[in-house]
């Protein structure tokens, strides 16, 4: 028996359930194919600001106190996030009120109001966020990092925008960016714990009427190249460095050998960067790695606070582990401990029905498909230990090294002989 159940409207709005008798509360999460790589460089910020704005106020709830209000009165929790690639709004309460859930969470996603006024005042808040996202080195880093693998493209722009994009943008830019992309073909109803009777039937009563439409898709991500390193100046008690190389797309046969390899790379805290970096040599508080992989690109990298002082040495370590990894095969005791690592990770992670819905909506809106979680541990226990040597050949080497650095630096090249 699968854990998820499948469904979808005539008008190709897929539902997807996991039933869990046993739980006392349901996630009720709404996720769309849209993100920030479907904006233009004229709207870089729309996808996460139009999140913001499905809070404020519908015509039945014309505020942002009366929607919270209603959550709040079931003791409920509500929240939305936005990705590249996807965007998720969900409510999480005790089972009994599903159908206030549903409601809710339906009539902000297709009633909101995009008040002019209030678009203008959320500008200020969105800045603010802005702000505090580059301030927090530990974050802004990654947005760092994607700018150097993939340039002045959607893949390469921050999720939050730029501040003359968010400061430009009016009533007609969030109407044009949903009429777009905010269709049901591109648009997923989950549910999980114990969901209730009759979903499919309050799905098509709820989005039923929605007109279907072609959407198209967003231009493929371009191969890009300049230079291996970059070099963000800031003036800090601690640097931020993120060291990798490209590597797979989502769906890439070899998928789960990859994120195996990661595991060995950066997985815990007995992974081989956190001794090598952190126990041994004292060079960073935090350090991991791990792989992340879009429709088409991704890239494995590895993530450390470092001391000032000692950065050549965390690069230069950090770099050693990736070369050390793809030039000798990795012990079978090791493969072994990364392998329960990686499954042990995946189960704690479907333990509570967010969790769940969570795993079975990535993958239906990004490849369509929400497997059986025993699949992915059937998947992880195949990887051999030659699997994850020809991945890490194939992968890694000098000259696909590629470095972004926050810190009191402003010379690229200082870094980039470390890279050999």
């Amino acid at each position: 028996m699968s854990t998820f159940d499948r469904h979808v409207l005539a008008n190709g709005l897929r539902v997807l359930t996991a039933d869990l008798p046993y739980a006392q509360s349901v996630t009720v999460m709404v996720m769309l194919a849209a993100g920030s790589r479907y904006e233009t460089a004229e709207t870089n910020g729309i996808a996460h600001f139009s999140e913001h704005m499905f809070f404020k106020g519908t015509e039945r709830r014309p505020t942002a106190r009366q929607i919270a209000g209603e959550i709040d009165a079931i003791g409920g929790e509500f929240n939305a996030f936005t990705g590249k690639e996807y965007t998720g709004y969900y409510v999480k309460c005790a089972a009994e009120h599903r159908d206030v859930a549903l409601d809710v969470l339906v009539d902000m996603l297709r009633h909101s109001r995009f008040e002019s006024e209030e678009i203008e005042r959320e500008k200020g808040v969105i800045v603010e966020e802005m702000n505090m996202y580059f301030d927090t080195p530990r974050d802004y880093i990654g947005g760092v990092y994607e700018q150097l693998l993939y340039g002045d493209q959607p893949l390469g722009w921050d999720i939050i925008g730029r501040k003359d994009t968010v400061r430009g943008a009016s009533r007609e830019t969030f109407l044009d960016y949903l009429d777009r992309w905010y269709r049901p073909g591109r648009m997923v109803l989950g549910l999980a714990g114990r969901i209730g009777d009759d979903v499919v039937g309050h799905a098509q009563a709820l989005f039923g009427d929605l007109a279907p439409a072609e959407t198209g898709e967003p231009a493929p991500a371009r191969p890009y190249a300049d230079g291996r390193v970059k070099v963000f100046t800031k003036q800090s008690d601690q640097a931020h460095v993120v060291l990798g190389v490209h590597s797979y797309p989502l769906e890439h046969p070899d998928r789960y050998a990859l994120q195996l390899l990661a595991t060995v790379l950066g997985g815990g805290m007995s992974s081989r960067l956190f001794t090598e970096v952190r126990e041994r040599r004292g060079l960073a508080y935090y350090v991991f790695g791990l792989n992340h992989s879009y429709t088409d690109a991704g890239s494995l990298y590895a993530q450390a606070g470092v001391d000032i002082a000692r950065i050549d040495d965390a690069v230069s370590t950090i770099a050693a582990e990736l070369r050390k990894i793809a030039a000798a095969p990795v012990p079978p005791e090791e493969l072994e401990k990364a392998r329960s690592f990686a499954k042990g990770r995946f189960v704690l992670q479907l333990e509570s029905p967010q969790g769940l819905i969570m795993f079975g909506l990535r993958r239906e809106v990004l490849e369509r498909r929400a497997p059986d979680p025993e699949e992915v541990l059937a998947g992880l226990g195949a990887v051999t230990g030659e699997d994850v040597s020809r991945v890490a050949r194939d992968l890694i080497a000098d000259d696909r090294f590629r470095l972004a650095v926050i810190g009191p630096f402003d010379d690229p090249e200082r870094f980039d002989t470390l890279l050999g």
